[in-house]
């Protein structure tokens, strides 16, 4: 049985996450884009509403909530600012390595106390060099006795400057591509390990981004993630089940460029008429919202193959291209439709074209999405026709 309604329980979370977005990430979200701040006091009140670490099992102090709860509220806090969803649920993203494959003594100690009081946890594994490639990863690791030496720099780091805890994947010294990549708890104050400025940003000004400069850094090895050498397959298998959140984020956005589009349309007058009357505008709002009907439906089936236990690889991947192409493609409409005024700064629609763009970046650019699908087409995928 196919049922796309959601249970009471996830339409009341969704309407909790709606209600702050609109009441306290909507209204200070262009002071936010405009000074580049971190917004501490906003995330300090998602983290006390129950809004933060959703994917942590209750076992450890969290919601424990599967997927498509976290589509759901991350869609409602994407449409109202794109920068502070991406800083406040860059914690699940930290967080799902240790999920996935850590120990219960890990979980119980690097998991738990972000349950207690707001502390940020993050993920790196791109580089100056490399972002999308993540077996052509260069920082490095050595075994020295019972601890573990890194070394090395990470870049693009979202909440590298205000983490409490990283998780780093780097690479045995020696060995080459996916050989040997490990991942690493690293606790912030670690001697050796310090972060660059934030980087200025077209848009998600918001969130924070640095560097991570890695120099001599010791580890115990009770901080090693899923066992050494491991590291390339937990961060394909972090990517799996975090993506449908991109696509769930590329949704909200797009759905705040299509209302914003269709207010202004509805009070713009040209040629002695609303320009929502003419079948041009009326044409591109139409394509708007079947497109995000389309993103909101793959990012859900995505979602619900990973609450059941299946394999969402295939459809994550899916869901992250259709979701970031089509919003890039919407914000571009949207701001289309506001003519010469969607280009000034004032209007929200320039906000969100800017915030789009990074949708068809991060986490695997559209053309490694388009990659894993096409191998799977030409690899994988079994044809129903025949007589070829």
């Amino acid at each position: 049985m196919i049922d796309f309604q959601p249970s009471e329980e996830q339409i009341a979370l969704r309407d909790r996450a709606r209600k702050f977005a609109l009441e306290e990430v909507l209204p200070v979200s262009k002071q936010y884009d405009r000074t580049g701040e971190f917004p501490r006091e906003v995330i300090e009140k998602a983290f006390k509403t129950g809004l933060m670490n959703l994917g942590i099992p209750k076992k450890y102090g969290g919601p424990g909530y599967g997927s498509m709860e976290s589509v759901l509220v991350v869609e409602e806090m994407a449409a109202a600012c794109a920068g502070m969803t991406t800083s406040i649920y860059v914690n699940d993203l930290g967080a799902e390595p240790i999920i996935l494959m850590g120990t219960d003594a890990q979980k119980r100690k690097f998991l738990s106390p972000l349950t207690e009081e707001l502390r940020f946890i993050c993920f790196a594994t791109s580089e100056p060099g490399m972002g999308s490639d993540v077996a052509g990863i260069q920082a490095t690791y050595e075994r020295e006795g019972d601890q573990y030496v890194l070394n090395g720099n990470k870049f693009f780091i979202t909440n590298g400057n205000v983490a409490d805890l990283y998780v780093i994947f780097a690479r045995k010294k020696g060995k080459k591509r996916h050989q040997g990549i490990t991942a690493f708890v690293v606790p912030r104050g670690s001697e050796g390990l310090s972060t660059g400025k934030p980087l200025e940003k077209l848009g998600h000004r918001a969130s924070d981004t640095a560097a991570i400069i890695l120099r001599n850094v010791r580890i115990p090895a009770e901080n090693v993630i899923g066992g050494e050498g491991n590291g390339f397959f937990l961060a394909m298998l972090t990517f799996m089940h975090t993506r449908p959140a991109i696509g769930a984020m590329a949704t909200g956005l797009s759905r705040s460029a299509m209302e914003y589009a269709i207010n202004y349309a509805k009070q713009r007058e040209a040629f002695e008429e609303k320009i929502s009357s003419f079948q041009t505008i009326q044409q591109m709002v139409a394509d708007m919202y079947a497109r995000i009907e389309a993103m909101r439906l793959l990012t859900w089936k995505s979602a619900w193959l990973l609450d059941h236990g299946q394999d969402a690889n295939l459809a994550s991947s899916c869901a992250k291209l259709v979701g970031s192409e089509d919003a890039m493609r919407i914000a571009t409409d949207a701001l289309q439709i506001y003519g010469g005024r969607g280009y000034l700064e004032r209007y929200a629609i320039a906000k969100l074209f800017r915030d789009a763009k990074l949708y068809q970046i991060y986490e695997g650019t559209s053309q490694v999405q388009r990659y894993v699908i096409s191998r799977y087409l030409f690899k994988e995928y079994k044809p129903v026709m025949t007589g070829f």
